[in-house]
């Protein structure tokens, strides 16, 4: 009981610092993006901060990414709260609508390069807390590669999809962006109950993990041999 205690104890500890801080400036880097370019929606809602506290959703960033480990979902999804934008206040909504939505898997990927030179300096150390520390960069170098292919998905709410919407012309960005309603429910059926059925079947039905899989093996790829960590 005691080992199973302290294993579960010691998982959340290497990736609880991880998760919070790759969802907290994600987040906050898409209401900074916003204030820079005209919008302080976000800073007066006090969103353009690095309380993770502000950012949290009970379900999404809590719930439902538990009941997927509990079911053994191959797809781990979870979400925070939107930071809030007015895009009628942007300088230019259509153009810099790109911008604030690819500030956060930019921010991201900049965290996943940042945790990979820091892996640098401690993997040669063998002390039980570098071990620990290299145990949170790995987890935070696929942590925030994920979420930023995932993010990059050009589906709408995702913030792929709003970039695609501020770079289509407007006979094609209207019907995409009219998918925002839905995308998040395509996403999830794609993600999660398509294969939760094909393990019923005997099949192996996960689209999501070969689109996210191999761009996030690629870059984990390039940035550690980047970083002389390979």
């Amino acid at each position: 009981m005691f080992s199973s205690l302290s294993e579960i104890a010691f998982q959340v500890s290497i990736w609880l610092l991880p998760v919070l801080l790759a969802i907290t400036l994600h987040e906050a880097a898409h209401g900074y993006a916003a204030f820079l370019l005209g919008d302080d929606t976000a800073k007066r809602m006090g969103r353009v901060t690095l309380n993770p506290l502000r950012h949290v959703d009970p379900f999404g960033t809590i719930v439902l990414p538990g009941i997927l480990l509990l079911l053994r979902s191959s797809f781990l999804f979870g979400y925070a709260k939107p930071v809030p934008v007015d895009f009628g206040r942007l300088g230019n909504p259509k153009r810099d609508m790109i911008w604030v939505a690819a500030a956060g898997p930019a921010c991201n990927i900049v965290l996943a390069f940042g945790s990979v030179l820091l892996l640098h300096l401690v993997r040669d150390l063998h002390d039980p807390f570098d071990a620990w520390l290299a145990n949170n960069l790995i987890n935070s170098m696929n942590l925030n590669l994920i979420l930023a292919v995932f993010n990059l998905l050009p589906i709408p709410p995702l913030d792929g999809g709003r970039i695609a919407v501020g770079v289509l012309p407007y006979r094609l960005a209207l019907p995409l962006a009219r998918m925002e309603r839905v995308g998040i429910l395509l996403v999830l059926g794609v993600g999660i109950l398509l294969p939760l059925l094909g393990q019923q079947v005997g099949m192996e039905l996960n689209p999501l993990g070969w689109l996210i899989g191999v761009p996030v093996a690629w870059l984990a790829e390039f940035m550690l041999n980047a970083a002389g960590v390979k």
